[in-house]
């Protein structure tokens, strides 16, 4: 008899179960270095390291094989070195205290707040888009509602021209 097969539900443990495969096309190098920093923001949360370490941990640990290694430095430096000031973007939109968001859905307002301020490029609706699925793969089960309700409102702030022509556009 299989191993498996004498287990009762009960006795199981997380990690003893078998990962389910996911048919996921290839993200974009984009998306690979939003998902690595959101990873790297977690690490430095729990363990304080320096940017130079996380990022030397995810270089050697070969956890950047998809992404585009000059964005996913920018997010993680840029990210650590102004976290208070991008705090101060959603602080005010959310219903407490900083300090009581889940630390991974932490690290994606901040990224996405980055974004938003800094990467005038990418348009606001692809920033919140990329945050509601970065909460959907990591954050807590409906997370990702939570993200995108508050980034709307950020962006109203921090993008409202953008918003704006929108507006027009629509019309």
């Amino acid at each position: 008899m299989d191993i498996k097969e004498s287990m009762d539900i009960k006795d199981l443990r997380p990690a003893d179960g078998e990962e389910i495969p996911v048919n996921e096309k290839k993200p974009s190098q984009r998306t690979a270095s939003r998902r690595a920093a959101v990873q790297a923001l977690y690490q430095w949360q729990m363990t304080n390291n320096t940017p130079m370490e996380i990022l030397q941990y995810f270089s050697v640990e070969g956890l950047l094989e998809d992404a585009d290694f000059a964005f996913f430095k920018e997010l993680v430096v840029e990210v650590i070195e102004n976290f208070e000031q991008l705090d101060g973007y959603y602080s005010k939109l959310i219903d407490r205290d900083i300090k009581m968001i889940d630390p991974v859905e932490r690290a994606i307002l901040r990224v996405a707040c980055y974004e938003l301020k800094n990467k005038i490029e990418t348009p606001y609706r692809v920033v919140i888009n990329e945050a509601v699925e970065l909460a959907k793969r990591f954050g807590a089960e409906e997370s990702h509602k939570y993200i995108n309700g508050v980034l709307d409102r950020a962006a109203k702030r921090l993008r409202s021209l953008e918003q704006l022509e929108d507006t027009k556009k629509k019309k």
